[in-house]
């Protein structure tokens, strides 16, 4: 099966947790990472777990075209309340919003504590994601930035344990993205600064509240995006010092 960068990128993500494991993948939509994961023995059982029927059907047909049905279970819930403590040792949640992901975190406390692995990727709110990871006492232990037809995509590997960064930057853009100079968040970044200053010209000289607040916030963010450049390029310089 040849999946998305991006997927592939998730599938990667999970550490290989050996027959006996079972990962849950939560909106599982076509059931694609499960599958891939059982087939490279990642785990040795799945749980393709989504809140719609419809993506859950199609899971289970493509359950079948792979001979996985004793592997790969298909369960109808929201979120992580169909998940039973002990049941899985690894969660994946991709494809939603960062909002909406904290939510099902927030609301998944009766699995949470048994949960040694999670992979997540969510596509908005990354700030206010990472901010609402460590108040859930979860750390990130690695990232990867993806781009993919045109759109940047991050994925998380996250574990129990605590988490604080220092400044802002690393909370929007990611610490681990910095330390590590990643090339594709370079060019988020890049892209980031250049529409940035393109839409600050266009506010510059407007009278109103409304334009000068907005203009304020423009170079806040500016600011930010300049602080996690410069650390990253500082982090890229550093290893290649080595």
């Amino acid at each position: 099966m040849k999946l998305s960068k991006r997927l592939e990128t998730i599938v990667s993500m999970v550490p290989c947790l050996g027959p006996e494991a079972c990962v849950a993948d939560v909106g599982t939509d076509h059931g694609f990472v499960p599958i891939r994961l059982v087939e490279l023995g990642v785990c040795g059982r799945a749980l393709a777990m989504d809140v719609r029927p419809g993506p859950l059907e199609r899971a289970r047909e493509h359950i079948r075209q792979h001979g996985l049905e004793g592997q790969i279970r298909t369960r109808l819930g929201n979120g992580l309340e169909a998940l039973q403590p002990g049941e899985a040792q690894a969660v994946v949640i991709a494809g939603m919003g960062g909002e909406l992901m904290l939510r099902i975190l927030e609301e998944g406390a009766h699995v949470r504590e048994h949960i040694a692995h999670w992979i997540l990727s969510p596509q908005s709110e990354l700030s206010q994601f990472r901010h609402g990871l460590e108040g859930l006492g979860l750390s990130i232990r690695d990232e990867e930035m993806v781009l993919e037809d045109g759109k940047y995509y991050t994925v998380m590997k996250v574990t129990p344990g605590a988490m604080s960064y220092g400044r802002e930057y690393q909370y929007r853009y990611g610490d681990c993205l910095i330390r590590k100079a990643s090339l594709v968040l370079q060019s988020f970044l890049e892209r980031e600064m250049s529409q940035n200053r393109m839409i600050r010209q266009g506010l510059e000289g407007q009278d109103g509240e409304g334009a000068r607040r907005r203009l304020g916030e423009l170079e806040q963010e500016y600011s930010e995006m300049e602080e996690a450049y410069g650390a990253m390029e500082e982090c890229g310089n550093s290893s290649g010092s080595v």
